[in-house]
């Protein structure tokens, strides 16, 4: 009786001692007891990010970007310029989980509903007043809030999202700027949870391809003259 006793005493211990050194092998907890990991861009990307440069080639240089510290390139037609400190850029964040980007609105700037399929986004507003939303998969409910500075608003995962500047320009208010001109600029500033978060803008997706405009139609429901427009606006084909 004494010895089953201790054997299954021995047993209660031996099972989960044995789960932690299984689980001390393996890669996600190696992950964590390593420092960090330089993406390695030579190398390209994968699915689990840029493989890490050997920590002999890291320097300090890796872990600092100024590319925010400039504006973008503006995209038309939307009169917005963005910088990204994505992996790709800023090697240092790669495999950290975290990224960031700077949007600069010209007057009645637009960033149009656009999803980042690898991480959640938190923006802040640095300048200027946002009309902000995102819409729910589930129920296609729409979210939306108007931002002012200093404020956040934290976009979930895939979700469609958008921003869109607002406010009074110089000789306006808030009552009566519904002409671009009278909208003042804004300036935003989004963090990420991914080194790497993707991003898809729905018109480009839909407008900027080769899939012949009558298969668009028909599965979208718009006009095929207006999706042909589109197309030239986008630079797509079909």
């Amino acid at each position: 009786m004494f010895t089953n006793t201790m054997g299954n005493a021995m047993l209660l211990l031996l099972v989960p001692l044995l789960s932690l050194i299984m689980a001390s092998s393996t890669p996600s907890t190696q992950a964590l007891v390593q420092d960090f990991c330089v993406g390695d861009l030579a190398r390209g990307d994968t699915p689990a990010g840029y493989p890490c440069k050997p920590e002999a080639a890291v320097t300090a240089d890796d872990f600092s970007y100024r590319g925010l510290s400039a504006t973008g390139p503006t995209i038309e037609p939307f009169n917005i310029a963005l910088s990204s400190a994505f992996s790709p850029r800023f090697p240092g964040v790669n495999g950290l989980g975290i990224s960031a980007a700077i949007v600069h609105f010209g007057p009645g700037g637009v960033v149009p509903l656009h999803s980042h399929p690898g991480g959640s986004e938190l923006l802040f507003v640095v300048e200027g007043t946002l009309s902000a939303g995102f819409i729910s998969s589930v129920t296609n409910k729409v979210y939306t809030q108007t931002l002012r500075k200093g404020d956040l608003m934290v976009f979930p995962q895939g979700l469609l999202h958008f921003q869109i500047a607002t406010g009074a320009g110089a000789g306006g208010n808030d009552d009566n700027a519904t002409a671009p001109a009278a909208v003042a600029a804004a300036v935003a500033l989004s963090m990420y949870s991914s080194s790497n978060p993707g991003l898809q803008i729905l018109d480009f997706a839909l407008f900027a391809n080769n899939l012949p405009s009558d298969v668009l139609s028909k599965v979208s429901v718009l006009d095929e003259l207006q999706i042909k427009k589109l197309k030239s606006l986008f630079r797509g084909t079909g």
